[in-house]
């Protein structure tokens, strides 16, 4: 499922498991130094659930959360079976989850209804904050990682054609400037309207197919349908198919700069919360991510034991 998904979908049979109340108090919502690696006490008696939207880099972002929590002494669970970003989002300000991972471009178009991007990633970063700072949400220190839109190609049909940026596609014989998109993104103000208006590509019908999100990295890979697909940027499929990603050299697409989002009431109460994800946001980055995705969506492996493994060798846990 698409993690930018605006309409509100169900929520699945296994439900959201309940959240210890949180209570108002003072704290700082800045990640400082001071937790220790492998465990500590910083959040003792922190309670509830972490919550993820359904794919595999969100089921994976909240093992490593909970994971990385209990050991510094607090007791929390994953719920990986909520349905869509708009009922996670909704769980976390009814308080049924203590916290999840959100991306600035969902919270800043979809949750806070804006219709353009802020350019560049701290800035969007900073705008977002602010925005649902409004709303009680905090946002700790963010993940380098950057799951935005992008296109990708076979890394040797890029090396033949010559082009390394969407500013280059534009440029190629029409006949080579054939695309792979998702329904949804053949729509959006930020998706293929807004895209062809930016970089000036101008094709036929005929040379846009959708496909679903899926189907689109293996068609991109033969290279028959399309020459360019839709793509996410944190996708494991991408190394795994070796496809060279096109610069967004105009900053057309949104940041979708991921993060740990959480009730401020909760943060207020429990501000070590922000000490122990700093010590592992900064070691998520778009290629971390891409690696640990690829072993769900190439590999097979359970998100549960791919963020353990992951906390082990980090030194974590």
């Amino acid at each position: 499922m698409n993690k930018r998904t605006i309409t509100l979908m169900a929520v699945a049979a296994a439900g959201v498991l309940a959240l210890s109340a949180c209570s108002s108090g003072t704290g700082s919502t800045t990640p400082t130094s001071g937790a220790a690696a492998k465990g500590g006490t910083e959040v003792k008696g922190l309670t509830g659930v972490i919550g993820a939207k359904d794919f595999a880099e969100q089921y994976i972002l909240a093992y490593l959360t909970s994971d990385l929590l209990n050991a510094h002494g607090a007791t929390t669970t994953a719920n990986i079976k909520v349905v869509g970003s708009a009922n996670v989002r909704a769980a976390l300000e009814s308080d049924n989850f203590m916290g999840y991972w959100e991306y600035t471009g969902t919270s800043w178009v979809t949750y806070n209804k804006n219709t353009a991007p802020v350019k560049g990633e701290a800035a969007q970063f900073a705008a977002t904050k602010a925005a649902d700072a409004k709303k009680g949400i905090a946002w700790l220190d963010p993940a380098p990682l950057n799951n935005t839109y992008a296109f990708a190609i076979r890394s040797d049909k890029a090396k033949s054609l010559g082009v390394t940026s969407l500013s280059d596609i534009a440029k190629l014989p029409v006949k080579e400037q054939t695309f792979c998109i998702e329904s949804e993104f053949s729509t959006r103000d930020d998706g293929w309207p807004g895209l062809k208006k930016a970089y000036g590509i101008t094709v036929p019908d005929s040379n846009v197919k959708l496909l679903d999100t899926g189907v689109i990295y293996t068609e991109t890979k033969k290279g028959t349908t399309c020459n360019f697909g839709e793509v996410f940027q944190t996708d494991g499929r991408i190394k795994a198919l070796d496809l060279t990603v096109m610069k967004d050299d105009k900053e057309f697409f949104p940041v979708y700069q991921g993060a740990f989002t959480v009730k401020q009431t909760t943060l207020d109460k429990y501000p070590g919360i922000a000490k122990v994800m700093a010590l592992m946001a900064g070691k998520l980055t778009t290629a971390q991510m891409q690696t640990l995705n690829a072993k769900a969506d190439v590999d097979g492996d359970d998100p549960k034991t791919i963020a353990h493994d992951w906390l082990v060798s980090q030194g974590l846990i």
